[in-house]
């Protein structure tokens, strides 16, 4: 469903991303680890089209992202880790909006549900200005779902949540990769991805340290425990490459 070939990105002469290669099939959730500035926001902007790769093939749901653009980003959605929102706008015209962008008819039942899944209801018709860190937070996501992309992603969902906006994020993360969608969720936050990732990348300045499965990475770095958390193996995969440079 996401595919990543040899993809470089620099920005003058800094390396952002240096030849990375994976594939996140539907019904997996990718979870992207990696230090401040190691290149997940980048990967996840140039899967999403925001921004054009220096060289590398990127393909979602069968479409070129540089190619055939608007055919791919029909099939994914992509919340950044501080979604912009029209502050003139209430609740439910961004709903209506997105589905007027993406051509979702019928839109109605399915925005509502998801106003009821991320307690939003109180504020449908609320400007978007009105609303809490949290709530934007949440808007973005239900703006994400309507069209059904398969292909989703996320850039630190979990910020500005309490403690049940947190649970209703990761079940609705399960919900949609259950569904056959491909997921990809980068996070500061190990117990985020423990919870909901079935596959890892970590990456370290812009490289690939591991791409695998969860257990996989586990078992990839000798010296940490079969029972080890996530933190553990982050931990172990990251330090060697800081002594190194």
């Amino acid at each position: 469903m996401i595919q990543v070939n040899d993809l470089h990105k620099t920005y003058r002469d800094t390396v952002a991303v240096a030849g990375l290669t994976f594939d996140v099939q539907p019904g997996q959730v990718l979870g992207l680890l990696g230090p401040n500035g190691a290149g997940k926001t980048t990967t996840m902007r140039a899967i999403a089209g925001v921004i054009p790769p220096t060289s590398g093939n990127l393909v979602v749901a069968g479409h070129d992202v540089t190619l055939d653009a608007v055919a791919a980003k029909q099939q994914l959605a992509y919340v950044p880790d501080d979604p912009k929102l029209f502050d003139a706008l209430t609740v439910w015209e961004h709903l209506q909006f997105t589905a007027s962008v993406y051509q979702v008819s019928n839109f109605q039942a399915d925005a509502q549900a998801l106003l009821d899944q991320f307690e939003l209801t109180p504020k449908r018709d609320a400007l978007a200005s009105e609303l809490s860190r949290g709530m934007r937070q949440k808007l973005a996501i239900c703006c994400a779902y309507l069209h059904q992309p398969k292909a989703l992603l996320f850039d630190e969902p979990l910020t500005g949540l309490d403690p049940h906006g947190i649970r209703t994020m990761k079940e609705s993360v399960r919900q949609r990769a259950s569904s056959g969608a491909a997921v990809v969720v980068s996070s500061h936050l190990l117990a985020l991805v423990e919870d909901v990732c079935t596959h890892l990348l970590i990456l370290h300045r812009g490289r690939s340290l591991f791409f695998g499965g969860v257990e996989e990475a586990k078992a990839a770095f000798s010296n940490v425990s079969e029972n080890a958390s996530l933190e553990e193996v982050f931990f172990r995969a990251t330090e060697g490459e800081k002594m190194r440079g």
